[in-house]
């Protein structure tokens, strides 16, 4: 690699890294407000829907900051990839383009109407634009999804006249076998995150003795989601996921587990460190014949190890895939425990008193952030050499005519840009959090004096 494609790559690196902050927690916080307002009408208690209301105040300000923050990225196709959209935009041009046209419309409208049109139009009607907007959210990701899949696992093109790849089949291109469990998997860790988040607030409020009946309703929400969420993400999603990249992409699954010597019975590593000069895994802590079970059903199957692949098809940067994919099943299991602990005592009753476990709900919201974080880095890792696997390496997509210069400067740029926009963002989100769901609570009362009003004036 030169100069100029390690820039690129950190530019892009950097820029969905933190773009993904946002979306993530928005698809997850769009089910659980739904769930919040679905409980207000069923139990016809007001409080659920003030605490769905609070909720959708951060959803907003999260909502803006992710698309300011995402638009770039699309423009990066053309300054930083070009290369690549030359080669590509026929394929990748359908998918993006319905995630504008068809779901990031649907839930920026409704979302309009979410948080300023609940006056008119009444219990029902809300929960149904807290409905669209979920959906246009999940709608968002899947198509989203379907782009990465597809530069995973490319299916559905035809080669053009220059060797461009254009659109054969958007059936295929949409019903990609390896988006199935990309996208379950991606969209239960965006529960995963929205349920933490939702849990360490209400921990929060418990701990400081303040918005207590809220709190309550956050903790008993966030853990029942969090529980299910957590155990989904390790089954059937992740386990579907880890499948699907061993039977497509077996030299990455090798890299991840730091395997190097093809096994009959190959052990999982828990812990080791990879030595690249010597080919071999450093203080490894194993489990025998987990992985061949893991991944094939079968105590004694062949795994292959790396040494039995041809080095330029290695992933660039295998220490890091390895890390990143421990990192990811690490934080894995210890939020899948939290939240088992988390459940069992609330189903005894015992949660709201137990601080020590409060005090871990709420310093553990950063957890999956992180996983995510590192989850997407396993994926796009695990792809190198490939910008489009076994079709174009990434080296081959970069713009020929921007400089490394050039791109070290937009970088620092948007660093410093998005500096700017995180700390505004912590900002809003502190208020809204000092404030508490008071507000909503006001805004209920001021809904319920308006509806009696409308009602007296109807009955006269």
């Amino acid at each position: 690699m030169n100069s100029a494609i390690d820039i690129h790559r950190l530019h892009f690196a950097f820029t969905v890294t933190f773009h993904y902050i946002f979306p993530q927690l928005t698809m997850g916080l769009a089910l659980l407000i739904v769930v919040l307002k679905s409980l207000a009408l069923i139990k016809q208690d007001e409080m659920y829907s003030s605490a769905a209301r609070f909720r959708a105040r951060i959803f907003a300000i999260n909502f803006a900051v992710g698309v300011v923050t995402g638009i770039p990225m699309e423009f990066q196709f053309g300054t930083n990839w070009a290369a690549f959209s030359r080669t590509a935009g026929g394929v990748i041009g359908q998918t993006l383009a319905m995630e504008g046209v068809f779901s990031f419309f649907l839930e920026s409208s409704f979302l309009g109407l979410f948080l300023y049109g609940e006056k008119r139009l009444g219990p029902k009607l809300h929960l149904v634009s807290a409905v669209l907007v979920f959906l246009g959210s999940w709608l968002s990701g899947f198509f989203i999804i379907a782009t990465d899949a597809w530069m995973q696992h490319p299916v559905g093109y035809v080669a053009g006249p220059n060797g461009e790849l254009l659109l054969g089949s958007v059936a295929r291109l949409l019903l990609n076998p390896w988006i199935l469990w990309q996208y379950l998997h991606n969209m239960i860790a965006s529960l995963v995150t929205a349920s933490f988040v939702m849990a360490g607030l209400g921990a929060f409020y418990l701990l400081a003795k303040r918005s207590l009946e809220y709190g309550a309703i956050f903790v008993r929400v966030g853990v029942i989601a969090g529980l299910a969420a957590t155990l989904l993400m390790v089954f059937p999603t992740g386990d579907g996921q880890g499948k699907m990249v061993a039977e497509n992409q077996p030299v990455t699954l090798a890299a991840m587990e730091g395997l190097f010597e093809t096994a009959n019975g190959a052990p999982i590593a828990l812990v080791g460190q990879p030595d690249m000069s010597r080919l071999r895994l450093d203080n490894p802590i194993e489990v025998p014949d987990v992985l061949s079970f893991l991944t094939y059903k079968r105590w004694k199957a062949e795994v292959k190890g790396l040494k039995d692949f041809p080095r330029d098809t290695w992933p660039d940067n295998i220490p890091l895939l390895y890390y990143s994919y421990h990192i990811m099943v690490g934080l894995g299991t210890i939020m899948a425990a939290i939240m088992t602990l988390s459940g069992f005592l609330l189903w005894r009753g015992k949660l709201y008193a137990t601080q020590p476990l409060l005090w871990t709900l709420m310093l553990s919201v950063p957890f999956p952030y992180i996983a995510t974080t590192a989850g997407w880095m396993t994926a796009e890792l695990g792809r190198q050499p490939w910008l489009i696997y076994g079709l174009m390496h990434t080296i081959d997509g970069v713009s020929p005519r921007v400089s490394a210069g050039n791109g070290l400067f937009t970088l620092l740029g948007f660093m410093g840009m998005y500096m700017l926009l995180g700390i505004l963002f912590l900002f809003l989100v502190g208020r809204e959090i000092a404030h508490g769901p008071a507000d909503s609570v006001r805004h209920a009362e001021s809904v319920r004096t308006e509806n009696n009003q409308l009602v007296a004036g109807r009955t006269r």
